[in-house]
């Protein structure tokens, strides 16, 4: 019965710490824009196919 002195008040500071953790990334915009960050995994700018045009080497007709 003794041990809940102790972890009584770790569990508190645990959740105090969660809850400004979740307090700070709200405040820092860490949720700001989360279609845009869906949209450039999908809609990526580079290509990564190789271009038609490039020498490879061989005849391309």
């Amino acid at each position: 019965m003794n041990i809940l002195v102790i972890l009584i008040p770790v569990s508190v500071f645990l959740g105090a710490v969660g809850l400004a953790a979740c307090i700070w990334t709200l405040r820092n915009g860490q949720y700001e824009d989360l279609e845009g960050d869906a949209a450039r995994i999908l809609l990526d700018g580079s290509d990564d196919t190789p271009d038609s045009t490039s020498s490879t080497g061989r005849d391309q007709s």
